[in-house]
């Protein structure tokens, strides 16, 4: 409701359940402080959708949001989301330039080529889990979903296996959000000092890759027409963050979920219910991406009931609340659920910015999630779901640790 105090969005994330239902219950459109910064939210699908398809609204900080630079550079913890130049901010033909750079890497058919390689690395890291000490809690998140989308990420685009680590440290401090602006922005010159390295080596030693791929069409048409060397940086940056944060988050969660939810897992186990299904109840359930800063309307935009989205306001889709929206999952829809009628959900985002790397995301689960449990058929939590630590994010859904005894 527009009349109400902006709802403050807890850096910590402590309670996003509670902070999701506030948002549902303020209606399609409400105001939110961001780190100090006002913003429209956006939880209903519905709005969401419509809005996200609507040229009116661009993710062009430098041309479409007042505030950008003077008001956020170096006073904004969240300036770095805002202010890179890459797809994820481009708008219009900017946009669609950046993104037909990138889209041909995550085409679906090299991505199932990518299939073989996925299975590999989930046994050697299975492997790995089995060899721990039984009577011993392992911490899944940081030996299982953490690994395997970094290194798949890794063989996409080429990192070494030194940098692999780094850049993992540097990406969870950029979805961090109790940083203040100066620690913020250290993180973020340290990781681009680590990009820089990246294409170094990769220029000396170009390889079959993504990021080879990338500084070749950068050189080549050095003029900056394709790709300048900020952009270069950027989407780099992109691939690495997005690549693996929301497919971290996703096993994460499925596997917090399904052992929290003994008859659910059940249901898969004994084959009534499809690991495809518990996925997508997963990404309904728990959003990996709660809300994702930030779009800015180009011109006024009516969204009724006599609201209005004014020119240069910025809008917040959050995608965690629009996923138990009951107007579209019912009475239930705070409940984890894989055989639900409909598991719809916003988790990839919509319109143009759909996530490209959805379909390797979904790959990644779908091989990972179904081989630990058959590896380990006893596996239970080694605490309460519900006590396990938030991340400190805002934006990342996901836990800072995930104990689980692997043998019972």
């Amino acid at each position: 409701m527009a009349d109400e105090q902006p709802l403050v969005l807890d850096p910590q994330g402590a309670d996003r359940e509670r902070e999701h239902a506030e948002l549902r219950r303020r209606g399609p459109l409400t105001r939110v402080d961001v780190l100090g910064v006002t913003a429209w939210s956006v939880a209903e699908p519905a709005l969401l959708k419509r809005l996200l398809t609507d040229p009116r609204l661009s993710k062009d900080a430098a041309r479409h949001w007042p505030l950008f630079p003077d008001e956020i550079v170096g006073k904004w913890p969240l300036a770095h989301w805002v202010g890179v130049t890459n797809m994820f901010t481009a708008h219009g033909t900017d946009h669609q330039r950046l993104r037909r750079l990138v889209a041909p890497a995550f085409a679906v058919r090299r991505m199932n080529a990518l299939a073989p390689r996925i299975g590999q690395i989930t046994d050697a890291l299975l492997t790995g889990l089995a060899a721990l000490p039984a009577d011993r809690p392992a911490d899944l998140r940081e030996m299982f979903a953490f690994p395997l989308p970094i290194r798949v990420i890794g063989l996409l685009l080429g990192l070494p296996e030194r940098m692999r680590h780094s850049f993992g440290d540097h990406v969870n401090a950029v979805f961090d959000t109790t940083l203040d602006a100066d620690r913020a922005a250290a993180n973020m010159a340290e990781l681009y000092e680590v990009l820089d390295g990246l294409v170094k080596s990769k220029r000396a030693e170009p390889a079959d890759d993504l990021a080879s791929a990338l500084i070749a069409t950068r050189d080549t048409e050095g003029d900056g027409s394709a790709l300048t060397e900020q952009e270069l940086l950027d989407t780099l940056l992109l691939v690495i963050s997005a690549g693996y944060e929301t497919t971290v988050n996703l096993l994460d969660q499925a596997v917090t979920a399904l052992l929290g939810h003994p008859y659910q897992l059940e249901l898969l186990r004994s084959g009534r219910a499809s690991w495809e299904r518990a996925i997508e109840e997963t990404l309904r359930f728990q959003a990996p991406i709660a809300h994702v800063p930030m779009y800015y309307a180009v011109e006024d935009i009516p969204v009724g009931d006599g609201l209005r989205i004014r020119a240069g306001e910025a809008v917040l889709p959050s995608y965690g609340a629009a996923g138990r929206d009951p107007g579209v999952h019912g009475e239930t829809a705070d409940a984890f659920d894989i055989t639900r009628a409909r598991t719809d959900h916003l988790s990839f985002g919509h319109g143009a910015h759909y996530c490209i790397g959805a379909h390797l995301a979904r790959l990644e689960a779908g091989t990972a999630l179904p081989a630990l449990f058959a590896r380990f058929p006893a596996l239970r939590l080694a605490e309460p779901a519900g006590g396990l630590p938030p991340l400190p994010s805002l934006i990342a859904n996901g836990h800072r640790r995930l104990p689980v005894f692997l043998h019972g």
